[in-house]
């Protein structure tokens, strides 16, 4: 058992608004392994046959990368032919996919798993090696101790989350220990040269810092949940948008179903796809954050989209003396501080946290 972390988290770079004031003065996550859970959810099958094996695996206090790694030495693969969908934290105890080759020379050791945290939930044959970002979503089981506000405002905050979601900033880790993926983009926008994995690491979080200071400019004015004329509406749990023109009634009424959201932007080449004010304040944050939004076009990367919303689908709290369970699941790409912080606040510096 540790002290934990105490909430609130510091606030993620560039997003620095809440739409709503804190209810929860302050917590500790954390405090044991099992108070942050996160469950992976492929949102398929595995195919029954073919050359490779898909594993559920359950970790803890590993990273994503170094399982990948073990796995590959314990079978004598490359590391390269094990495939993953998402990162999972190291601090937290896990469960997501792995495929590795059927036909490799090696095989598992349990014990030596056991040893690391590591166990193997399920293995099935499947057609091909999981590729990035093919997950449909996470779940998340999560633990607030010593809990620090009104009861019923916290009641009354969480049925508000479960009715209208959240605000979708990309959360503190995205930006790596001490905003250390941003001193990378600044490297690159200097002309350094970086490794690639280093590369990788500085173009997601200049992309995630220009996003997430769109949506704290949406936040402020209180259009992150509602849709513009200019706007790009995104449908819920795809990557693909539409121009708004005129918004009748049956597009309010797909907006309040949380069928569509309005998006903002993945920076890369050429101009962000919407009109009017939406596409004018998306101009301006970008140019306000240059050189950025240059490396990131250099880099050859397509404008894309994401919401601004994010619904929080299956919500469900329990009060434990001073304790809070919480309950729900997130798409792909979510972070799980975007709930805490719209229960609690952030501080003004960034801190580690789960997605």
């Amino acid at each position: 058992m540790s002290d934990g972390e105490p909430l609130p988290f510091g606030a993620p770079p560039g997003y620095d608004s809440q739409p709503w004031p804190p209810v929860i003065g302050g917590a500790r996550l954390r405090v044991r392994p099992e108070d942050f859970r996160v469950a992976e959810v492929l949102g398929f099958e595995a195919s029954g046959d073919g050359p490779h094996r898909l594993l559920r695996i359950e970790k803890r206090g590993c990273n994503t990368g170094w399982v990948a790694d073990l796995l590959a030495r314990q079978l004598g693969v490359r590391a390269a032919d094990v495939g993953y969908s998402g990162l999972k934290d190291r601090n937290a105890v896990t469960e997501q996919w792995f495929s590795v080759p059927a036909g490799g020379p090696g095989r598992l050791d349990p014990d030596e798993l056991a040893a690391a945290g590591i166990a193997v939930l399920a293995d099935h044959p499947h057609g091909r090696k999981l590729r990035r970002g093919v997950h449909r979503a996470n779940e998340f089981r999560l633990v607030l101790r010593d809990v620090r506000g009104d009861r019923s405002a916290i009641d009354d905050r969480l049925a508000a989350i479960a009715r209208e979601g959240v605000p979708n900033a990309f959360g503190p880790q995205r930006f790596g220990r001490g905003g250390r993926n941003l001193d990378l983009a600044q490297a690159l926008a200097q002309g350094r040269r970086l490794r690639r994995r280093d590369r990788g690491f500085a173009l997601s979080a200049a992309r995630s810092l220009i996003f997430n200071a769109v949506l704290a400019r949406r936040v402020a004015d209180g259009s992150w949940e509602r849709l513009l004329p200019g706007d790009r509406a995104g449908l819920a749990g795809s990557r693909s948008h539409f121009a708004v023109e005129e918004i009748d009634t049956e597009l309010q009424t797909r907006l309040a179903t949380q069928d569509v959201h309005p998006t903002g932007p993945l920076w890369g080449r050429g101009e962000p796809p919407g009109a009017g004010v939406p596409a004018a304040l998306e101009r301006e944050v970008g140019r306000s954050l240059a050189p950025l939004d240059s490396v990131l076009e250099q880099a050859g990367l397509s404008q894309e989209r994401r919401a601004l919303r994010l619904s929080v689908e299956g919500l469900t709290w329990d009060w434990q003396s001073d304790a809070l369970a919480l309950g729900f699941t997130l798409v792909a790409g979510g972070f799980a501080t975007a709930v805490l912080g719209a229960l609690a606040g952030s501080r003004p510096e960034v801190a580690d946290s789960s997605g």
